[in-house]
């Protein structure tokens, strides 16, 4: 692991969700209780950030250094709003090419998803909060840098965000190892989306 990828320290970590640092979870050392434990977990979930109380040991596998029993993960990207991204496509006469990605766990897997999506001229990718690959420095470096021009929304929901492009007027199309279509014999104009599965599981129910 990158050391740009974590930092450690209760005031950094408190610090970094203060200033809306792009923290994708915390680890916290069973039983910490100090002065400034309750600041602390009073920021992760104002700003809603995945937390997991963990063994000490889990931590020092990560740093041997003075980390009080916290670190934070930190996405290598900032992440975008969909809800704002969209408007201001249809505003501008784009037609959305959006695609969403539902728990892609290998981060060189997202990383070339991510490099072929730009290269294929989709707009913006649509990832969970939970149950994907790291955002790190693999990540940028599989995708040859493209993470970085291509915006990435995050969100609670899947299908909350399907719903939302659906009713923003997209197509939302399944790729399926199952499917009898062929997307090359389908006429995919307008505003569109497309959804990706897990490399096991594929698509969620």
């Amino acid at each position: 692991m990158n050391r740009e990828d974590y930092i450690f320290g209760t005031r950094a970590v408190i610090e970094a969700l203060r200033n809306r640092k792009p923290v994708e979870r915390v680890l916290i050392k069973k039983g910490l209780d100090n002065e400034l434990f309750a600041e602390l977990f009073q920021l992760v979930k104002e700003n809603d950030v995945p937390f997991q109380f963990v063994p000490v040991e889990k931590i020092n596998r990560i740093t041997r250094k003075n980390h009080q029993g916290v670190i934070a993960f930190l996405s290598a990207v900032e992440f975008a709003d969909i809800e704002t991204l969209l408007p201001g496509m249809f505003e501008a006469g784009t037609d959305p090419f959006i695609l969403i990605l539902d728990q892609i766990t290998d981060v060189r897997n997202f990383g070339a998803i991510v490099r072929t999506a730009e290269c294929g001229g989709v707009h913006a990718i649509i990832i969970p909060e939970r149950g994907m690959a790291r955002i790190g420095a693999d990540a940028v470096k599989t995708s040859a840098g493209a993470i970085h021009s291509l915006p990435v929304c995050k969100v609670k929901s899947l299908p909350a965000a399907v719903r939302f492009l659906k009713d923003s007027g997209l197509t939302v199309i399944a790729a399926t190892e199952k499917a009898t279509d062929v997307y090359t014999e389908k006429a995919m104009n307008g505003p569109l989306a497309i959804v990706l599965g897990a490399e096991d599981t594929g698509i969620s129910p």
